[in-house]
């Protein structure tokens, strides 16, 4: 076993889903994920890509991501639009509640800690 991990999703089986019909404002989003890494502790890595929509989100657990590529906007209840696009780096808190946007095919790495 190596002590490294690269994010490349070649040779691994994505998983398929969509925001459920309970959070969907707008659009018919399709996700992809590419689940790299599932360690002891509940942390969790991989690749997320979504196609145009919008829905709720709520957070119980942190993520870090950066936007590899496409445009979103996630909004905190109460709060200002945030546009993420291919660069930003973003962390998610537990206890976030809002929309995320996708605006264009947004694709983004991540660290789940549960």
């Amino acid at each position: 076993m190596t002590h490294y991990l690269t994010f490349d999703r070649d040779g691994v089986e994505p998983e398929k889903g969509a925001p459920g019909p309970d959070r969907l404002i707008s659009g018919n989003p399709e996700f992809t994920t590419w689940n790299l890494e599932e360690a002891d502790g509940g942390l969790y890595a991989g690749l997320w890509q979504s196609t145009p929509g919008k829905w709720r989100i709520s957070y119980d657990e942190w993520e870090y991501f950066h936007i590899l590529s496409g445009l979103s906007v996630i909004t905190e209840d109460g709060g200002k639009p945030i546009t993420l696009k291919a660069g930003d780096s973003f962390i998610l808190r537990p206890g976030f509640k809002g929309t995320w946007e996708v605006v264009e095919t947004t694709l983004k790495d991540y660290v789940i800690r549960t």
